[in-house]
Parts: structure tokens; C-alpha cells; sequence
């Protein structure tokens, strides 16, 4: 399956140190769930969160949510010991924080092999510091242990000296640099938070347009946002129906000797019909997904 297949419309952050909301996690509409290690948890619950991640994993219950552990930086205290662990949690994927080189990923690669990780468990990079970003390509490419490069769009502003406008104006060069690397490299990538709980009009936008731009989804810091990143980051009924109707004139078209045909006046070519394609692809798993979460 691509690295870019399954639905990942909405990955929610939970604080591994908060058992109400590991548990909450198997009931939310959320295609991922980031259970954090890093920031979301204080120094001294850093090993209760280890602990409490590990059991809620191998209890089960979570569907077909993916499951992203992200551990703190090897640079700190805990982050060895983090990825040690996580590296036999049954989770679907490692996040490691401000990953500015290929070396970051290679080491963290080398300790999770030594730890008995299974050649399943992906590696997720966030991509938050401005050396990150002048990196993106070596870091996509690092590994096929690479699955997706997440936007951490907090601390990047931090380093940037720059201001969280509604337009995000001043993120769109890192955001594209990054989006570029990602799909040279065929993973996917995830958008970075939006801070304002209470402005749902902005997030709706910031969703918008992120899709637009090219993003499978976006991460998410509180449940209550999950519905609107899901309906912004899903093909629209109308965009499906206009796929499925195009992929099959193609395929008639094809039977007769034809590269090309006009569907409602539009000119239909190949490259139409492969994004159709990954739409209708994306929406039957997402129909799936929501069916077996009933």
C-alpha cells in the first residue's frame, strides 16, 4: 500500500501522561491519534507517560485509527529510553520532534533495529525548525522507514520571528518546501495546528486551505476540531462522482484506441484519471473506516 494511502485527515495530539484521554481516543471520529510523550506531558510523568501509552496500545480497542507515538528529541533525557520502548509498542508509527537532518533519522532508525522494532513501524519527522526545512528532501528520503512529514508550525513561527496570520502568509515557503519533499518522495505530510480553539471560521479556512495546497490532513489539538478538519480533508460527494464518471468514459475511450476524451465539454487525459483515481481511493477508505468504527 503507498505511504500516502489511508485516510489521515484529522491526527489528533493526546497526552500520554492523561488516561481519560487515552481512553476517550477509541470513541473519536479522529483518523490518527498522536500519543505524546513530548510536549503535551511534564518532566516528571515523562515515565508514567511511557508507561500508560505502552498499556493503552496493547489493550486494543482503537479500530483502525493510526497509531503515532512521538517521543522526545534523543538530545534530552528521555528520548532514548522513549524510543527504546516505543519501539515494540505495536504503535503504527514513531514521531520524532525537530528532525533537521537525514543523520537525525538514520540514528533514531539504528536504535529502533537494536530495540527489535518491526520493519512496519514507520517514521514520522516534524518538521518545525527552519535548518528542518532547508533539509526537507534529505530527511523524506532518509529511510523507507519514512511515512510522513508532520508541520510543526508553532515552534517554526518561534524561530521565524513570524506572526500566525489568517492567510499564513508568512508560513508558505516552509509549507511548500516541504510539501515538494514529500511527494518527490511518495510519503505523506500533515498540517500543523490551529492555536485558536474557539475560531472555527479561521480553521475552517486554515483546513481549506490547506487541502488546496496539497496536504492529506492536518493535526489537530483538540477533539472538538475533528469534524471539521474530516469534512475539509474528504473528497466531496460531487468530487467523486465526477471521478468515478470520468474514470470510466477513460476506460471506454481506452477499449477504442483513444488516449483522450471530452467528458462535459472537459478534456479527460491520463494524468485526470490518476487523480480520480486516488479520490475515489481515498473515499472508500474512508467509508470504510467510519463503517467499521459503527
Amino acid at each position: 500500500m503507498p505511504k500516502t494511502a489511508r485516510p489521515r485527515r484529522s491526527v489528533l495530539y493526546m497526552p500520554g501522561s492523561n488516561a481519560r484521554a487515552l481512553e476517550k481516543g477509541r470513541t473519536l471520529a479522529a483518523d490518527g491519534l498522536i500519543l505524546d510523550l513530548e510536549d503535551a506531558v511534564a518532566p516528571d510523568a515523562k515515565e508514567l507517560a511511557r508507561q500508560q501509552i505502552r498499556d493503552a496500545i496493547r489493550q486494543g480497542g482503537y479500530g483502525r485509527r493510526e497509531l503515532i507515538v512521538r517521543v522526545n528529541g534523543l538530545d534530552t533525557q528521555w528520548g532514548r529510553d522513549d524510543l527504546t520502548a516505543a519501539a515494540t509498542f505495536d504503535a503504527d508509527a514513531i514521531l520524532l520532534p525537530k528532525v533537521e537532518s537525514a543523520g537525525a533519522v538514520h540514528q533514531a532508525e539504528a536504535m529502533l533495529a537494536t530495540a527489535g522494532a518491526p520493519d512496519t513501524l514507520a517514521v514520522w519527522c516534524m518538521m518545525e525548525t527552519p535548518l528542518g526545512m532547508l533539509h526537507a528532501e534529505e530527511i523524506a528520503e532518509a529511510s523507507p522507514r519514512v511515512g510522513a512529514l508532520v508541520m510543526g508550525t508553532s515552534d517554526l513561527a518561534k524561530d521565524l520571528h513570524c506572526a500566525h496570520t489568517r492567510d499564513r502568509l508568512p508560513f508558505l515557503t516552509s509549507l511548500g518546501m516541504c510539501l515538494l519533499a514529500a511527494r518527490a518522495a511518495g510519503i505523506a505530510i500533515l498540517d500543523g495546528v490551529h492555536l485558536d480553539l474557539d475560531d472555527n471560521v479561521g480553521l475552517e479556512y486554515a483546513c481549506r486551505q490547506g487541502r488546496e495546497m496539497g496536504f492529506d490532513g492536518k493535526t489537530l489539538i483538540h477533539p472538538k476540531t475533528i469534524n471539521i478538519a474530516n469534512e475539509a480533508f474528504a473528497p466531496s460527494p460531487e468530487e467523486v462522482g465526477w471521478s468515478r464518471k470520468i474514470i470510466a468514459a477513460h476506460a471506454e475511450a481506452a477499449k477504442q484506441g483513444k488516449g483522450i476524451v471530452v467528458v462535459d465539454g472537459k478534456l479527460i487525459e491520463n494524468l485526470h484519471v490518476l487523480e480520480a483515481q486516488r479520490l475515489v481511493t481515498l473515499a472508500d477508505a474512508i467509508r470504510e473506516m467510519e463503517q467499521a468504527a459503527t
